[in-house]
């Protein structure tokens, strides 16, 4: 397997030696596809090209190595994340954002081809679980303890505070993510109906009149599965509207 790498860094030297080590690696092997001096820049990369691995400095001008990794936490296609990096303290952060390795600086051969390895092995055993069972699925992360739930589980998705609330029949769930990332990826699943909800299309089961204290006047989706209703803002009524009217 050759990992298609991205090298993310605001140090030149920094870029130009990972890519010297990385020459030298074998079983893996990698291949640099691009390199990024700042966060945005890797963005762009991220969003436009097909990798494998990304070696991610923590500190950059702009949008840092932490914040780029937490975009790509719920991208069922991501790359691996190895943040390399001559600052140990952020270790803990790091995997929990799901990293599969944290270099210091300077980085050693052996250690580079260690954490190589384990893209690897993460990114094969990524594969293999998605072919068993077929589906997309959200990695639920709680008190060390992490949990795949399908995507086709969940009815509804709510953004409180600096979370997102995912609702499955049985249990709700607290994800560190943003709505618009859903949105955006799910265009054909998941349906806006308010600022800070997203309903999965298939649920919707009825429109009706919600008075939810506020607003006499208001509207809220009845949903499968759940007795709880989903308010709709009136900016969102004629979308849900055509919704329900695509689906008689």
């Amino acid at each position: 397997m050759t990992l298609k790498t991205l090298i993310v860094d605001d140090e030149a030297l920094a870029r130009s030696r990972l890519r010297t080590l990385l020459r030298d690696c074998r079983s893996p092997d990698a291949e640099v596809m691009a390199e990024a001096a700042q966060g945005a820049e890797a963005q762009q990369y991220l969003a436009t090209m097909a990798l494998d691995l990304v070696l991610l400095d923590v500190h950059m001008p702009g949008i840092d190595g932490i914040e780029v990794a937490r975009t790509l936490r719920e991208r069922p296609d991501a790359p691996a994340v190895v943040f390399v990096t001559a600052h140990a303290a952020h270790a803990v952060t790091a995997f929990d954002l799901d990293a599969v390795d944290y270099l210091t600086k300077p980085v050693r051969a052996e250690r580079l081809q260690q954490a190589l390895q384990k893209a690897e092995r993460f990114l094969k055993e990524r594969r293999a679980l998605q072919a068993a069972t077929g589906q997309e699925s959200v990695l639920i992360q709680d008190r060390g303890r992490a949990e795949r739930v399908p995507l086709s589980e969940v009815l509804y998705l709510k953004s409180e505070y600096k979370y997102l609330t995912v609702r499955t029949a049985t249990r709700s769930h607290i994800l560190d993510g943003s709505l618009n990332e859903f949105e955006e990826r799910y265009p054909g699943r998941f349906l806006r109906v308010h600022r800070n909800a997203l309903v999965a299309r298939s649920a919707i089961r009825a429109l009706e009149k919600y008075d939810d204290g506020e607003d006499a006047e208001g509207w809220a989706l009845r949903l499968d599965a759940i007795p709880e209703p989903v308010a709709v803002s009136r900016r969102q009524l004629a979308a849900v509207r055509e919704v329900l009217k695509e689906a008689r």
